[in-house]
């Protein structure tokens, strides 16, 4: 019996009118996902950023030769609004991780691209990151692993087509 157990049959105790199944589940779920955003904030930290900064460098990283996006392309990959991109190019042209040039395409636009720095920082910081999920996962089989993917990205499709 583990806590969210504990606090389930407290509520069955005290609320027995009250189906509350729904709650271990999101209740573990909410609970994994701290466990797992502390742990990947480590392998971040051990290389200067927050997963803020690291998901602006991952994603110009991604994104391929010459890794620059306007600021449009970076808040659309990254689903975040202009004030937090604002925000976060801000803190790592300070770091000299990227830099924000003219667009030679559009006189009135932005270029945000990684430096050599950044580059050089996130080879490092991915590679890392992905050890790290690779420990994260080793408890499970890979057919575990296999099965839990895909009922999240069920259970994650349902609940956006239900949003629409």
């Amino acid at each position: 019996m583990d806590d969210v157990d504990k606090i389930i049959a407290q509520w069955n105790r005290e609320r027995p009118d009250l189906d509350v199944g729904p709650m271990a589940l999101l209740g573990r779920l909410g609970r994994l996902r701290e466990r797992l955003l502390r742990e990947v904030e480590k392998v971040f930290s051990a290389y200067g950023l927050n997963s803020a900064g690291f998901d602006v460098l991952a994603t110009l990283r991604r994104s391929g030769p010459p890794y620059s996006l306007s600021p449009g392309e970076l808040m659309g990959q990254m689903m975040i609004t202009s004030g937090t991109m604002t925000n976060r190019v801000d803190q790592l042209i300070k770091a000299g991780l990227v830099s924000r040039t003219q667009n030679p395409d559009d006189r009135r636009g932005m270029i945000i691209s990684l430096t050599p720095t950044g580059f050089d920082l996130i080879e490092k910081a991915v590679a890392a990151h992905v050890a790290n999920q690779h420990r994260l996962v080793a408890s499970l089989s890979r057919e575990e692993q296999d099965a839990l993917n895909q009922l999240l990205k069920t259970y994650l499709a349902r609940l956006d087509n239900a949003d629409q």
